[in-house]
């Protein structure tokens, strides 16, 4: 399980920077920094048998129904990535301890840090498409967490919220694509997708597959038109920009344009989308970079071009090509994250970024001069260093590729050249300056030592490029082509090709460029062009306004208006796909119908009507929605569901009583809202609606299921399983206990819910307004009759007794938890009606929130009993059992799950009454203190 813990690694580092900076900032960095390393270390530890070509595998079945599998695998392209993720992310780490101000909070960069590195390898170790989509939405919050770190700028709060909605828009674009290719191949597990690439290519569902994954790939790597949320990117501390633009975040959309280059390459689609939109980036970006004044503008717009420059080569098709661009990939990641590092120094020491007020550093700053230099030079693509022999290949490439192709590759090469020299000469060289805004000298060692190491490797793989990564680039080509290498040489002199000559010419013309920059400058500022942010700006502002403009038509508030909506798209896409359709008789006849079961439904048609007629009138309204009730009642007594019939009864009895006290506080007719014309609507759109859904209950029940139904296994376990003779019972606290679980949780959350409601009317205006409120109605007189009182009190005992009864005999005949505590709610409930709250109260025991608690605690802890059987959670356990003098009986775990869902239910229902009990009171309710006979300085707490 390497791979697992791999990928597992950074988000558990991710937990400690966080408390490891209360230590110091030193221990902080190492605790962040060793996690990064073990990470690496075991990378390192599957890499010699990657180099071999075998590909490592660690699977994990999590929802194999649904095609999602925690499945990792790691091939050469794997290798490359997370080895470039992890080690430039060791070395970040290093930088941004001794970059970061002591003002910045050190603990929150490792921690957002680490969060958006694990997500970054947890993408390219990936197995599987859907595990890859969660971690490349991470990736887009992380970084949107990295980007503003300096909450306190406006642009880098601008900047993070540009990247999240660009490459968020991309990432939901690139989840309709996954799916897509997932549907077309049958499966979502990568190392099958990659071995399907006729069936992918001769689906018609492939082009709109491929341009919804280009496109998230496309925003994510910046490619153009996408390319402006990049720059606006750099208003976060250099440490990140050097991450972002080496190794992760913009390169996600390179790996998986290379992971899926073996089955979505080769086609003319391909080529064109692909090779063009590379093409373009790769000249508009360089173009740009060489006017950008900002050294980290100038290099966030070169990355731009060179993003280009691989994205153009993986666009080729050419299994040639797709070497280059691993090799660059390669190249672009060491000198990138080195020439950051040094703008970052400069930045650091010089406090400026501005070219135009710098020059003269290599004075002052010969070390971090020599590293810029070195990293510079490989950008631009000169001799003995890395960039060199990637661009040469490149050029190569382009020219056998088309001939304009290669005009233009050569076009966007002279530009790098010349803003790669700005770069140098425009900072370093020349003669000093005495108007720096600060005092800039080298940094210590803890900073320059990262780009130093770097730039060593710029000069060890430009000399030795066999030596060094020959192995790496073979392996990782293998993975992207699948297939046998074609031929090429990691070498510094290929001949007199014609990528010599265009090389030339792209030294020769951007020196020549550079030469007449300020002149260039200055057309280029006078010449007017769009402004991407502008664009972006309006865009959104634009969206916005749209949004706003439907919600506001369409969730005005009005629930009518929402079901409406809702019921007829319903009975339109009902409509739809019956008239589009076949239709096949049912096979089964009617049942004979009883009187009695005509009168029931008869009672319930008329009910439901009067409840439409009648619906302003609040009291007639509960009325006859409580005859509905006591019919669906009968209804399950007349289907042989005693169990329902139990449950729909005691639930109607609560639920009536505590409407009618809520309705207490409500006018007792609601006013008139609807017009003529939408009460007609409204009445077609409920009769279509209500013929639809009758239609399709009777057509369903008139046909054998295409499935078979769970029912008979339900019916033939519930004994032999689950130790119960009633299935019912057995199904709510064993089968399906898990359902139950999560309803007494629902159900305690909404009584809190009603607590906390009464809570903020008891509390300013809204208090003050049920002060002042007087009933509309004249009150009876007797509060609490005598005779309720007695008849209540006498009742109290014998109805907890019949709960304690149907709880216990609920496993094996009708009753249960639920059932019970609804019984003996209803003898609470009939108490507080009888004598009064104050009384009740005054005489309570246990805190209802208590209750609630207790209930979904133990039901929780029988659940978890289950983990020390090795059984899952809340599977149940009986046995039988004889203590003398006693017959033989049995106990089942699922007794301990029924108590706690006769708590909560209690708990609920009363911590419910309470609170609208208190409204009562508030309200200006008296009580009869002769009647509680009690001294009233005896009341609870919550009485008074």
């Amino acid at each position: 399980m390497s791979l697992v813990l791999i990928a597992a690694l950074p988000f558990i580092g991710a937990l400690f920077p966080g408390l490891m900076i209360r230590a110091g900032r030193n221990a902080c960095a190492m605790m962040t920094g060793s996690f990064t390393l073990l990470a690496l270390i075991l990378l390192l530890i599957e890499a010699p048998a990657v180099l071999r070509g075998e590909v490592i595998r660690n699977q994990i079945s999590w929802m194999p129904g649904l095609g999602l599998d925690a499945n990792f695998f790691l091939d050469g392209l794997g290798l490359l990535f997370a080895g470039m993720i992890l080690g430039i992310g060791l070395l970040v780490i290093l930088y941004a301890r001794f970059y970061l101000s002591k003002n910045d909070p050190m603990g929150q960069f490792y921690t957002y840090l680490m969060l958006f590195q694990g997500a970054m390898v947890g993408i390219v170790l990936s197995d599987n498409i859907l595990l890859l989509l969660i971690f490349w939405e991470l990736t887009s919050l992380s970084s949107f967490l990295l980007i503003g770190y300096w909450k306190h700028l406006p642009e880098g709060r601008q900047g993070a919220r540009m990247a999240l909605a660009v490459t968020g828009g991309g990432g939901l674009a690139l989840i309709g694509g996954m799916l897509l290719l997932g549907g077309i191949v049958g499966s979502y597990d990568l190392s099958v997708i990659l071995q399907s690439r006729d069936v992918i290519q001769a689906s018609p569902w492939y082009l709109p597959a491929l341009l919804l994954i280009l496109l998230g790939c496309f925003t994510k790597s910046a490619q153009f038109p996408f390319h402006f949320w990049l720059p606006h990117a750099m208003a976060a501390p250099t440490p990140v920009s050097a991450y972002l633009h080496s190794a992760t975040m913009v390169k996600a959309g390179l790996f998986l344009m290379a992971r899926l280059w073996p089955v979505l390459a080769g086609t003319d689609a391909w080529f064109y989308i692909v090779g063009i939109t590379g093409l373009i980036t790769m000249v508009l970006g360089a173009v740009i970079a060489l006017f950008k004044d900002d050294l980290k503008a100038l290099l966030a717009f070169s990355t731009v071009s060179h993003l280009g420059l691989i994205t153009m080569l993986l666009g080729f098709g050419t299994a040639e090509a797709a070497v280059v661009a691993v090799f660059h990939i390669i190249n672009h990641a060491t000198f990138k994250a080195a020439l950051f590092m040094t703008a970052g120094i400069v930045d650091h020491e010089a406090h400026t970024r501005d070219i135009k007020r710098l020059g003269g550093l290599r004075h002052l700053m010969p070390i971090t001069f020599t590293i810029a230099t070195i990293a510079a030079l490989s950008m631009a693509g000169i001799p003995l260093l890395n960039g060199f022999l990637s661009k040469e290949m490149m050029l190569e490439e382009a020219a056998h590729t088309d001939v304009w192709v290669g005009i233009f590759a050569t076009i966007g090469a002279l530009f790098s050249v010349a803003y790669s020299f700005r770069f140098i000469g425009h900072t370093f060289l020349g003669p000093k300056r005495h108007d720096y805004p600060g005092h800039p000298h080298d940094p210590g060692f803890g900073l320059w030592a990262a780009p130093a190491f770097l730039a060593v490797l710029v000069i060890g793989i430009g000399i030795l490029p066999q030596t060094l990564v020959g192995g790496l680039v073979a392996t990782t080509s293998g993975a992207v082509i699948q297939g046998e290498l074609p031929y090429y040489s990691l070498q510094l002199w290929h001949g007199v090709t014609p990528a010599l000559f265009m090389s030339v010419i792209a030294v020769v013309g951007g020196l020549l460029v550079l030469s007449q920059h300020r002149r260039l400058d200055a057309a280029w500022i006078a010449t007017p062009r769009p402004e991407a942010k502008t664009i972006f700006d309006w865009l959104v502002e634009g969206i916005a306004r749209m949004a706003r403009a439907l919600t506001d038509a369409l969730h005005d508030g009005a629930i009518s208006r929402y079901l409406m909506i809702f019921a007829a798209a319903s009975v339109i896409m009902g409509t739809v796909a019956f008239m589009g359709g076949t239709h096949t008789p049912g096979t089964h006849s009617l049942l004979p119908v009883s009187p009695m079961a005509v009168v029931g439904l008869g009672l319930v048609v008329i009910a439901s009507l009067g409840v439409v007629l009648f619906h302003r009138n609040r009291l007639l309204s509960l009325v006859i929605i409580s005859v509905n009730g006591l019919v669906i009642s009968l209804g399950f007594v007349y289907l042989s569901a005693p169990d329902l019939a139990l449950t729909q009864l005691t639930v109607e009895v609560v639920t009536i009583i505590l409407l009618l006290l809520a309705l207490n506080f409500l006018p007792k007719e609601t006013p008139r809202q609807s017009s003529s014309g939408r009460k007609w609507r409204d009445g077609i759109v409920a009769c279509l609606s209500g013929l639809g859904v009758g239609g399709l209950v009777y057509a369903i029940m008139a046909r054998d299921l295409a499935f078979e139904s769970i029912s008979q296994f339900h019916l033939d376990q519930s004994y032999p399983g689950g130790g119960g003779t009633n299935v019912v019972n057995v199904i709510l606290v064993d089968f399906r206990g898990y359902d139950t679980f999560g309803e007494i949780i629902v159900l305690g959350v909404a009584a809190l819910a009603i607590f906390a409601l009464t809570e903020a009317l008891l509390r300013g205006p809204a208090s003050r307004r049920l002060l002042s409120w007087v009933p509309d109605q004249k009150r009876a007189g007797d509060r609490h009759p005598l005779m309720l009182v007695v008849a209540t009190r006498v009742m109290m005992p014998m109805a907890v007794m019949v709960g304690v009864y149907i709880f216990l005999r609920g496993h094996n005949e009708p009753g249960g938890g639920f059932i019970a505590g609804l019984v003996v709610s209803i003898a609470l409930l009939m108490q507080y009606m009888a004598s009064g709250f104050a009384w009740a109260q005054a005489r309570q025991r246990a805190d209802y929130h208590a209750i609630i608690a207790a209930g979904v605690l133990i039901a929780a802890l029988t659940g978890v009993g289950a983990w020390f059987a090795d059984r899952p959670f809340l599977t149940s356990a009986f046995g039988y059992f004889r203590i003398p003098p006693m017959d033989k009986f049995e106990l089942a775990t699922a007794m301990a799950f029924d108590v706690g869902v006769f708590l909560a239910v209690v708990g609920s229902v009363m911590l419910a009454l309470a609170s609208l009990s208190r409204l009562a009171r508030r309200a200006g309710e008296t009580v009869n203190e002769a009647a509680m006979d009690i001294d009233p300085s005896q009341e609870t707490e919550e009485a008074r």
